[in-house]
């Protein structure tokens, strides 16, 4: 786990590195979750001031890995605030220069009340934490964590030889129709950001990442190392899927170029690679060969395409892709050192 920290260009020194974000102030939403905690570390390492908001602030579960980041004592402030609850993000918004908004409830399985649970908690979350950016003078740029969901699916075929880019939007009726609530809550949350940026004059910019993986600093797991832990804990089959995989440290560094490069603009489309979970299963055996792994996948139907996803807007912003493998690998090493699976 020695390079968990690879995603510095080894050109900049550690000073310098520190002094990119000394004096600003810079507030993060769902500081608890998966990426929330990568920028977090990210950014304190950076030398930002970071205002962090969590539903429960007081909950050692979800906050004892942030106070334990290098210059958390000094750096960090942890607020409380609710997604459905108008105007609790204001005073943790109050005198930042930007906001990272990635809180957003991820439920990919049954979910009994989508309203409640998904698309409300996205929808009017993403509009308070703007709406709270607005009302103060002191923010430059708000970046929204949104997701390759709210890209991909639309009317066009999908086949190997298709590019996706910045320029797909998913369609909100084909979600509703397949009940994919998930999916549909990052979609409608990107467009109502959009609008509610253009009749404020807001500068915003989104981050569409694919399935993330990487080395967990919470305690809890997030869904794209489900996926993998999946695959590594006895499972007998595989799911008959096609993902975008991506590195969180990479996602993380896309915010925080998002907001330091000024001619930065728009979505950005973040994917190291486009792998059916066959292949996934293939390079787990290649790393661990010892690893039980499943031999088949969990229907008969034709596997399908893998897709192109664009990486030039992101690698136009400096993103260097970390290798799937190596994600892979430090993904594993980190389920097995937090006690999700004993190999």
């Amino acid at each position: 786990m020695g390079h968990m920290c690879g995603i510095f260009d080894p050109k900049i020194s550690r000073g310098s590195l520190r002094m990119a974000g000394a004096g600003k102030v810079v507030c993060v939403t769902g500081a608890s979750g998966f990426i929330a905690s990568w920028l977090v570390n990210l950014l304190l390492r950076r030398g930002y001031t970071v205002k962090a908001t969590l539903r429960d602030p007081a909950d050692p579960r979800r906050t004892g890995h942030l106070r334990s980041l290098e210059g958390a004592t000094e750096r960090l402030h942890l607020f409380r605030a609710n997604l459905v609850e108008e105007g609790s993000f204001d005073a943790a918004i109050d005198g930042c220069d930007c906001v990272f908004h990635t809180a957003s409830p991820v439920l990919l399985g049954e979910v009994n009340d989508p309203q409640a649970e998904l698309l409300d908690p996205a929808v009017k979350g993403t509009l308070n934490v703007l709406n709270s950016s607005s009302k103060t003078s002191t923010v430059k740029r708000v970046i929204v964590t949104s997701s390759i969901a709210a890209v991909l699916c639309n009317a066009k075929p999908l086949s190997s030889d298709v590019i996706v880019d910045e320029t797909w939007f998913s369609d909100t009726n084909f979600y509703e129709q397949s009940k994919a609530w998930y999916p549909l809550s990052k979609t409608l949350a990107e467009e109502a950001a959009w609008k509610f940026a253009k009749e404020h004059s807001l500068d915003l910019i989104t981050i569409n990442p694919c399935f993330v993986i990487g080395p967990l600093l919470q305690p809890t797991l997030n869904a794209g190392n489900e996926a993998i832990l999946k695959l590594i804990n006895g499972s007998s089959t595989f799911p008959n899927l096609s993902f975008g995989w991506v590195d969180v440290k990479d996602v993380c560094e896309a915010h925080i170029l998002a907001y330091e490069n000024p001619s930065a603009s728009g979505r950005y489309c973040l994917a190291e690679r486009v792998l059916h979970y066959s292949d996934v299963v293939k390079l787990i055996k290649e790393i661990y060969p010892s690893i039980q792994v499943p031999h088949k996948t969990a229907d008969d139907n034709p596997f399908p395409p893998n897709i192109k996803i664009s990486q030039e807007k992101a690698k136009g912003l400096g993103i260097n892709f970390t290798p799937f493998e190596e994600s892979l690998k430090e993904t594993i090493e980190s389920l097995k050192e937090k006690g999700f699976v004993s190999l």
